[in-house]
């Protein structure tokens, strides 16, 4: 069979195919291309543009409308029947229902503590006196424990002070406040100047100034006030002479590392201010300043709250085990205090 298959072949070697194609006709040759087209459509010999049918021979209907076509479209859509399913929809349910089981409820017995028979036997022959002490001690212990944990939130966060639209604005009268503190008024123990924008610069510096002679002012609460960095510095050299003042409140100011790096110098003298905060300024500090106030805290003995948002690791846990043991000496010296007082008693 191959060989008669390749003496079939030997008859069109002879055959010219421009000649044949010449012979033919216009529609003899569309129906060649057609052919052609079905036995090869993917031609790799032709261009692109060259593999496409030529549908352009109709004649046009008329100009291209769009909203006619859209109707056209949507006219075929509705009229286009949907296939039918081969098991029609009825609702029902087949299986059964999953039901999910009831946990047993767990019931737990009553804990009874029990002590060493030591324990036990010295809390019964203790008198009320010895068992008040011993309560006062456990006490103290709690305390120190959670005064611990709120002192290392102030460190890692710092308070946020309330936007001035949430506030209602600050009745202080700012130069009769000056000159009260100026005139050393036992009755002034708290200052608050806080978002009162228009302040200016030497007035709040005659307020750190006036409080260097001060012996009655507490708590002095400058912030969103638009202090500046001239405006530590004055305070910083107020914090080496003051005396009294217990808080001092700085947060929410265009204070830079230059302003912080001096109230830090200064609170180094500074054993009687207990509070600060400087957090939520227009820059951050940087991690040589943080570094700087890690270490001031680790000097310092009376402060066991400093506001502020420590940004790397490393001072933020120096600041905390400082503040931590700041915390630790107060509580010793008021349970020192205390057991003075019973042993007076």
């Amino acid at each position: 069979m191959a060989l008669s298959f390749k003496k079939d072949l030997e008859k069109y070697k002879e055959i010219d195919e421009d000649e044949i194609l010449n012979q033919l006709s216009e529609e003899e040759l569309k129906q060649l291309e057609s052919a052609l087209e079905d036995m090869d459509p993917e031609n790799a010999l032709l261009p692109a543009g060259l593999r496409q049918k030529d549908q352009t021979s109709k004649t046009p209907t008329g100009p291209f409308n769009r909203d006619g076509l859209l109707q056209y479209l949507e006219k075929e859509a509705m009229e286009y029947k949907d296939r039918e399913d081969f098991v029609p929809f009825t609702g029902e349910k087949k299986g059964k229902v999953w039901v999910p089981k009831q946990q047993p409820i767990e019931t737990r017995k009553e804990e009874v503590t029990t002590l060493d028979p030591e324990l036990e036997e010295a809390l019964s022959s203790a008198t009320d006196t010895e068992k008040f002490k011993m309560l006062i001690i456990l006490v103290s212990g709690f305390l120190s424990l959670l005064i611990c944990a709120v002192s290392i939130s102030d460190v890692i966060k710092g308070e946020k002070v309330k936007p001035v639209f949430d506030e209602p604005p600050n009745p202080t009268n700012v130069e009769e406040t000056l000159q009260r503190i100026k005139a050393n008024d036992p009755s002034l123990t708290e200052v608050n100047l806080n978002n009162i924008k228009n302040i200016p610069i030497p007035t709040l510096k005659d307020f750190a100034k006036a409080l260097e002679k001060n012996a009655h002012v507490k708590k002095f609460s400058l912030a969103a006030t638009r202090s500046n960095d001239p405006i530590a510095v004055a305070f910083g050299d107020m914090l080496r002479e003051n005396k009294t003042l217990r808080s001092l409140n700085l947060e929410s100011n265009f204070i830079t590392s230059a302003g912080v790096q001096a109230l830090v110098e200064a609170l180094r003298d500074n054993d009687t201010l207990s509070e600060i905060k400087i957090d939520n300024q227009r820059q951050q500090l940087g991690t040589t300043v943080e570094m700087e106030i890690a270490k001031m805290l680790e000097a310092n003995t009376s402060i066991v709250k400093f506001g502020y948002h420590f940004t790397q690791q490393g001072p933020r846990a120096r600041a905390a085990a400082a503040i931590t043991k700041n915390n630790d000496l107060v509580l010793v010296s008021i349970y020192c205090c205390r057991r003075r007082r019973w042993s007076l008693l």
